[in-house]
């Protein structure tokens, strides 16, 4: 049963387009879903008893929801999947970026030659480039990879032999680099080349970059011909190795003829409940490789949307009950709805499934440029749709197997320990590591894994202070009471639960929703370190055979260690090709990198002092590195006296005491 409230909200909606939000009440987002008509596709959750069906599990949760008229379909859909990939609601097909896209960048603006412009701007560089672009510079792609970049830099080098240089670094040239010496440069730090040549030689690699191979072969060729003319044999000599060397070129890096420039091939595997979308690229008519993305949610997602298509409120128009489409095309718009929002569309897309009309129309107006979508390609197009297919089969086999392994994983560690869990997707696990230099900068590791893998959104690193430096049990007896206390305290109020009883009681007394301590702390280390955590949870009261310590066997070699128990169980030894082992050691290595990147991170800043200038009281960042520059480092900084301190420029005679109080 819904609240009047809610119900009154929907029976208020205009007839609109626009998208709406469905939360619990946790108040965590449901779904997020788009309508042309949002009255008669939101009452249409509520008008009928969905039964045990996804949908009607879905609505059952539902006790409030927002809503945003918009202007038109394509701004509903681009809407839409903006929330989505930020809201990462549960009942929505969602691709989560890993990283941006890699671009090749070449400085400056074409014409710096003939205006004056510094010499840096006079003679570009070509450089690999990840982030915003602006208007300053070119950029060519976006790239599958950052090998893709490199690879075309190497190609451009070969060819037309552009610098690659930091601007600071061209600028204090005396004498040519070692790329100019193995002719991947021409040299233009120290004038072996004109400006107007170099010019003509970025412009011939936009050309190149721009997929103009024929137009780009026929200038060279007239322009050698014409110093032949003229009897300038040299220069003549200089464009046909020119020619040479982008004809072998084009040849190893099999340059496709076609009249395609800029594709995106997009192929979708779905099996076993998962699904990957294999996106290769063809820019300048060169395939320039793929990458794979995993969606998740598909299950539930596609789930409920099958079932609004049945029920009629699906479709674009929200017309009557039409064909329910199969999982590889929702799968797939929703990757392109998501994938190109903020991204550049290329004007063809070639599809393993057919694509909705109206996403087209959505990316063409916010592109500006006609996107054309074909899933039925000829000659060189299936070839490439054939490769990003196979791929996208081998990939998903891949991430089949590995989840499989780890699932394998997992259900070992169960059974050797005597887990109580019986859903090993809800086996949680956190592991602690400490790390110190000698006692300095000490830090603690706290690494979690639940779902058959590493969570590192809830890694949690811990300062630890007031100890004897290179006291590890001080430190395993904070990192556990500081994270376990709060915790318990939390958790006593809330629920009253008796951390003394088993963990199949806590669960059933734990309200839904509510935090929950770990179903197993490993703690690296043996029988010492294990000692110091039941003494932890001891005086906390929680149960002592959550807590497992993994010993580093005899010469420390990886697949004999052995886990020591707390509440009193003799040592185990599971064996070096133990699947249980294996998850162990995977948990025990992350927690001992991620300690070890925190412990570094904290000695650098310690020794280097940034640390301590950035808490003076007054001292910014720019009057810090006045104070940098003008003693050479933070030491510097540290042993100038007060007079000195204030001859820098910002500096008065009250801040330069401060500071010379704060760093002695």
């Amino acid at each position: 049963m819904h609240s009047e409230e809610l119900l009154a909200q929907v029976a208020a909606l205009p007839a609109l387009p626009g998208v709406y939000r469905y939360f619990d009440a946790q108040d965590a987002l449901l779904y997020v879903g788009k309508a042309l008509n949002l009255k008669r596709r939101v009452s249409s959750y509520f008008q009928k008893n969905h039964g045990g069906t996804r949908i009607g599990h879905m609505v059952s949760k539902i006790v409030r929801m927002e809503t945003t008229v918009v202007r038109s379909e394509a701004e509903a859909l681009l809407l839409e999947n903006n929330l989505i990939k930020t809201l990462n609601p549960k009942f929505n097909i969602l691709f989560r970026d890993d990283k941006s896209y890699p671009y090749l960048k070449i400085t400056g603006t074409p014409g710096a030659h003939t205006r004056g412009d510094a010499p840096g701007q006079v003679f570009p560089r070509m450089a690999y480039y990840r982030g915003a672009v602006d208007k300053k510079h070119r950029y060519f792609g976006p790239y599958p990879s950052a090998w893709a970049v490199k690879e075309t830099i190497q190609l451009l080098q070969k060819v037309f032999r552009l610098r690659t240089c930091e601007d600071t670094v061209f600028a204090n040239r005396t004498r040519p680099c070692l790329l100019y010496q193995i002719k991947r440069c021409t040299g233009p730090c120290v004038d072996l080349i004109s400006p107007e040549a170099y010019a003509a030689d970025v412009s011939h690699a936009e050309a190149l970059l721009r997929g103009e191979t024929q137009e780009l072969l026929q200038a060279l060729e007239a322009r050698m011909m014409a110093h032949s003319d003229k009897l300038e044999f040299e220069q003549a000599a200089e464009v046909r190795n020119q020619i040479q060397a982008l004809s072998r070129v084009l040849h190893q890096q099999s340059i496709e003829t076609v009249d395609d420039k800029d594709v995106d091939i997009l192929a979708v595997r779905v099996q076993g409940g998962r699904a990957c979308v294999n996106l290769a690229m063809v820019r300048g008519g060169r395939h320039l490789g793929d990458r794979p993305y995993f969606p998740v949610h598909v299950e539930d997602a596609a789930a409920v949307y099958a079932e609004e298509k049945e029920e009629g409120s699906g479709s674009a128009e929200d017309a009557p009950a039409s064909p329910a489409r199969p999982v590889e095309a929702l799968v797939l718009e929703a990757f392109i709805a998501q994938h190109y929002i903020g991204v550049s569309v290329p004007p063809l897309l070639v599809t393993s499934v057919p694509v909705d009309k109206g996403l087209l129309d959505a990316l063409t107006e916010q592109s500006g440029l006609r996107v054309n979508a074909i899933h039925q390609p000829r000659e060189q197009r299936r070839a490439w749709l054939d490769m990003a297919q196979k791929n996208a089969d081998l990939q998903l086999a891949r991430l089949l197997a590995e989840e499989g392994s780890q699932q394998a994983r997992t259900r070992a560690l169960v059974e050797a320990l005597d887990l109580p869990p019986e859903d090993l997707d809800q086996l949680t696990i956190e592991c602690f590591d400490i790390s110190h230099t000698a006692g300095e900068s000490t830090q603690a590791s706290c690494v979690v894994f639940h779902h058959h893998k590493m969570q590192s959104s809830e890694y949690r690193r811990y300062k630890i202070e007031g100890i004897t430096g290179g006291d590890d049990y001080a430190a395993m007896r904070q990192v556990l009471a500081r994270r376990y206390s709060k915790v318990v305290e939390a958790q006593r109020e809330e629920g009253g639960i008796d951390y003394a009883q088993s963990p199949e009681a806590q669960a059933a007394a734990r309200p839904k929703g509510q935090a929950r301590l770990p179903d197993l702390v490993l703690i690296d280390g043996g029988k010492g370190q294990v000692g110091v955590a039941r003494e932890v949870f001891t005086a906390l009261g929680l149960d002592l055979t959550r807590i497992v310590g993994v010993e580093k066997g005899e010469g420390r070699k990886v697949g004999l260690e052995e886990l020591v128990f707390a509440d009193g169980r003799e040592k185990v030894y599971l064996g070096k090709d133990s699947a249980a082992l294996m998850l162990v050691a995977q948990i025990r290595d992350e927690a001992h990198r991620f300690a070890i990147t925190g412990m570094r991170a904290a000695r650098a800043k310690v020794r280097v002092g940034g640390g301590q200038l950035e808490e003076i009281t007054g001292v910014g960042p720019k009057k810090r590195a006045r104070l940098l520059q003008r003693f050479g480092g933070v030491r510097g900084v540290a042993s100038a006296s007060v007079e000195d301190l204030a001859t820098v420029d910002g500096i008065s005679r009250e801040l330069a005491e401060e500071i010379y109080k704060a760093l002695r």
